[in-house]
């Protein structure tokens, strides 16, 4: 196997684990006023950072290769507004939409793209700095809609990692230990 087959590999299982922390969460928001929730005026609720993932992702991985990140029919301020009229289903639609985008063009890359120069917002950069990046962006905001949906749940919140007090159990385990390397 080549380093780039790994790194691509690595970035695809990391990204999948991260979506998969976001969905985790989902499934333990009741209503679709969860998703709407701010904690105070200048926050975000899960619905808002839906829109600006799924748009971000969206406008990144189309046509990567050939065309500027930033796609001009993008509407990036819009993504932050706030729709209550949304329910779950949509968002979670937006949320798969922008998933799907990313994990297609992942799919997608060669050895060969890995060094390629691409293009986002004009600012020239390899197309494995471009994926590092939205790496460092996507893990981001998952951890905000985590936040908030244990905040929304409380006592109820089903931990999604090693549970308080359960670090000796957990290294005792025979379990997997990188979440990421189960995809």
């Amino acid at each position: 196997m080549s380093i780039a087959t790994e790194y691509l590999n690595a970035v695809t299982r990391r990204f999948k684990n991260y979506k998969d922390l976001g969905d985790k969460t989902f499934v333990q928001l009741t209503n679709d006023a969860d998703y709407h929730y701010q904690p105070d005026a200048a926050s975000n609720s899960i619905a808002v950072i839906i829109q600006h993932m799924s748009g971000n992702m969206v406008s990144r991985w189309t046509n990567i290769l050939t065309e500027d990140g930033e796609k001009p029919w993008r509407k990036r301020d819009d993504e932050f507004g706030i729709f209550p009229g949304q329910t779950r289903a949509e968002l979670l639609e937006k949320w798969e939409a922008g998933w799907a985008c990313l994990f297609d063009a992942l799919a997608s890359f060669t050895e060969e793209d890995l060094l390629k120069t691409i293009y986002i917002r004009q600012e020239g950069l390899s197309l494995i700095d471009a994926i590092n990046r939205q790496l460092a962006h996507y893990p981001y905001h998952v951890g905000q809609i985590v936040y908030i949906g244990r905040m929304l749940k409380n006592e109820e919140w089903q931990s999604l990692s090693i549970v308080k007090n359960g670090s000796e159990a957990y290294n005792n385990s025979k379990d997997i230990k990188d979440p990421a390397k189960k995809f």
